[in-house]
């Protein structure tokens, strides 16, 4: 398998696309600032909504189904992976670049910039349950955490209604705010969104916590690490026309393509992926 994957990274053009997924509708935060950043490429972005949220998944389980994702975007010439989805990345990230010879960038929760911010020296971190339970996000808080207090909060829910393309709604702002006080009360000026799902709920969230709180969204920072890698490899598409995007998903076409619509701001088509994709 390995052998294989040199020679395909090897034979790749700068035309063929970029492969982009998530447990669900989130990962669209990481493929709208992609798509700013590297307007000229083609985008393949899988929403694996049969299985969101991944956050209360195994990390066996979450490993099967992105590896198993991985190889249907190689299988459409994909020359570069995202894995946009911070669970995904605690859990998977690892088994993908020691199996896949293609760049491979992830998401990690932003420690680093807001701790470097906070003026309070007290920073949030919104994050799912298996994000703040995995190993690469301990090790990242004891890294970058020294002189700062990082508090955490899992924030139940907030998935789901993003999911549900319900951002602003009465139940949607009471389970926000039932995350976001405890970090205010306990001082905190700076909040990590460290889920993908959450920078649709930043408006929501500033509200809450008011203007002289910084939100601290990775998504930007991603797509420059994944420019980095392009360039390196000599993969950066410099065509003159505008890149094209497709979506897939395993959970229902039109329920997906409707909440995708909503967030990407235009009519999506989503395709269903391939039955042997449906479940594994």
């Amino acid at each position: 398998m390995r052998t294989l994957q040199l020679v395909l990274l090897e034979e790749m053009s700068p035309e063929n696309p970029i492969g982009i997924f998530d447990s669900g509708v989130g990962g669209l935060s990481v493929l709208r600032e992609i798509r700013r950043l590297l307007p000229h490429e083609d985008l393949i972005y899988v929403a694996d909504s049969a299985h969101v949220p991944y956050g209360d998944k195994s990390d066996a389980f979450i490993i099967e189904r992105a590896v198993a994702i991985t190889e249907f975007f190689i299988r459409q010439q994909a020359k570069a992976i995202v894995v946009a989805c911070n669970t995904a990345t605690s859990a998977a990230v690892e088994t993908l670049r020691a199996r896949f010879d293609l760049p491979i960038v992830a998401m990690e929760p932003a420690i680093k910039p807001a701790a470097a911010q906070s003026r309070s020296r007290i920073v949030g971190v919104l994050a799912t349950s298996g994000t703040l339970k995995g190993e690469r996000f301990a090790t990242l808080r004891a890294r970058h955490g020294n002189g700062v207090e990082i508090v955490v909060q899992p924030c139940p829910g907030w998935v789901e209604r993003v999911e549900s393309g319900d951002l602003d709604s009465t139940e949607t702002e009471a389970v926000v705010r039932r995350c976001v006080t405890p970090l205010l009360e306990r001082g905190a000026d700076t909040l990590v969104l460290g889920c993908t799902h959450y920078p649709f709920l930043s408006k929501l969230i500033q509200r809450i916590a008011g203007p002289q709180v910084a939100l601290i969204d990775p998504s930007p920072a991603v797509a420059r690490e994944l420019q980095r890698r392009l360039q390196q490899h000599h993969l950066r598409n410099e065509r003159n026309e505008a890149g094209r995007e497709q979506f897939w998903t395993s959970g229902d076409p039109a329920r997906v393509a409707a909440t995708l619509a909503l967030l990407w701001n235009s009519a999506i088509q989503v395709h269903a992926l391939p039955s042997s994709l449906q479940d594994v």
